[in-house]
Parts: structure tokens; sequence; C-alpha cells
């Protein structure tokens, strides 16, 4: 197996083979198939510490008989954290049902730069209707959201967790994405810095110089907060709960197609 590639850097193959390894034995473990699996969360973000763990993300279809029954049964599958190894996953109609909803999870994971397994058609079928069931205001919520939340918990006072703006930045950043070019942001952080940081100025400087220390494996623990960083993050946060409101919402409405593409896949992946 090759290297699999992730920005600057790469997966090493002794660690693809335990992931499918581990993919193999939770199919047989739990009589499923997966039909789509990926890396989701700071190395497919592009800034994973040396011991971040590796946020394994998948879909998968269960025989027709489980869902042919009156009782509603859980439709995730989670591993307790093991060696760095973090994997849950979505049954095939619950990962269709918040993609209606335009989930950025869901849509996220689709784009991974990441990939370890896709079998199947499903997750092409997908992509294909992914840009017409788009939403940008529920999108820009979810990352604003994410945002807010992550800059209340680990970035108040004048000593901060300061590799915790990356998971503040990260988002808004994306609705920044989102508010520019109307679509579903990258997934990788430097793409987004590149795109709408402009380069000549500090913010550029002082995020690329933290980006850099996380990157070569600095503990990034408490540190005085940066200033520069933090006026942008009030300022964005702020813009964007003016914005939000005004964004298009999209009613998926293509509630038959979603239900014909459960079925083919269910039909294909057991039959196959």
């Amino acid at each position: 197996m090759t290297d699999v590639k992730h920005g600057q850097g790469f997966i090493q193959p002794d660690m693809c083979e335990t992931i499918l390894r581990e993919l193999r034995a939770l199919e047989q473990a739990e009589q499923v198939r997966i039909v789509y699996a990926c890396e989701s969360g700071s190395r497919a973000w592009g800034f994973p510490s040396q011991d971040s763990d590796y946020d394994v993300r998948f879909i998968y279809v269960r025989p027709v008989e489980w869902y042919l029954s009156i009782i509603d049964k859980r439709d995730v599958i989670e591993r307790p954290i093991s060696n760095l190894l973090d994997m849950n996953g979505w049954d095939l109609k619950k990962a269709l049902h918040l993609f209606r909803k335009s989930n950025p999870p869901l849509l996220e994971w689709l784009q991974s730069p990441i990939p370890y397994l896709e079998q199947y058609s499903v997750a092409d079928q997908i992509r294909a209707i992914s840009p017409l069931t788009f939403s940008p205001k529920s999108c820009v919520y979810h990352y604003l959201n994410m945002a807010r939340g992550n800059y209340r918990d680990y970035l108040q006072g004048e000593q901060v967790k300061i590799k915790k703006y990356f998971y503040v930045l990260r988002p808004l950043l994306a609705c920044g994405w989102i508010e520019r070019y109307n679509s579903m942001p990258p997934m990788e952080f430097v793409d987004l810095l590149e795109e709408l940081i402009p380069t000549d100025t500090e913010l550029y400087q002082v995020i690329g110089h933290l980006l850099q220390r996380k990157k070569a494996g600095e503990e990034l623990d408490m540190e005085p907060r940066l200033s520069v960083v933090n006026d942008f993050i009030q300022q964005q946060i702020a813009y964007f709960e003016q914005k939000a409101p005004l964004l298009q919402h999209v009613e998926s409405g293509r509630d038959q197609q979603l239900d014909d593409l459960f079925r083919t896949a269910v039909n294909e992946v057991w039959k196959a």
C-alpha cells in the first residue's frame, strides 16, 4: 500500500494497514458492509499534533432485513478510542437523512483528503448530487456555532490554550469560503488560509507561524493570547452572526431521489 498523502504529510503505510484491518474486523463483527471510510479531524484538516488521534469515520450498510423492522434500532457504530484510533460511523439511512439537511460533517467526509476505503457506487452518487442540496445557511450556522463554542471555552483571558486557535479559525474561514463561493469549503486548513487571508498581513504571518510550530510537534498549551488573532475572531463571529440569517436556505426537495439511492445502494452492496 502506498502512503496516503495529506497536505505536506502522509499517513504511514503501516497505520493504513491497521485501519483497514480494523474496518474489516468491524464489518465481520457487526455484519455490515462499509461503503466509505476516511480520516476526519486534525490530520485531515492539516494541523495534527504528533499524538493526534486517527479519527476514522465511515458509512455502512446493513442487510435488507435489518431495515424491514417495526423496531427503531441504533444507527451508529462506535468503538472506544484505543492506540490513537478513534472509529465511528453512520448507517447509510442516517447519513442520507442528514445529507438532505446539508449536514457539513458528512459533506466533509466525502471530500476528505485521506480516504481509507471506498467501494460500491454510493459515495460517488452522493457527491454527484451534493451541490444540488447544499444549503449555505445551514452550513454557516454549523461552522459558526462550532467557532463560538470553542472560542468561549478555550480562548478567553490573557492565557489561552493556544492550539485551540485552529479549532476556531478553521470553522470561521469555512464560513468565509461559503460566503464567497457558495460551496462546501475544502477540509485542509492551509487551503482556507491562503485563499481567504492576504499573505502580506500580520494576521497571516502570525497564523502561519503558529501552524509551523504545531506541525513541528511543539507542545502548544497555555500561552499569552494572540491579540491580532483574537481581534479577527471577534470581528468574524460578530459579522457572521449578522450575515447567517440572510443566507439562502436550500430545501433538498429530493426525497424520492434519496430513497432511490438508498434502495439501489442496499441492493448493490448485498447482491455484489
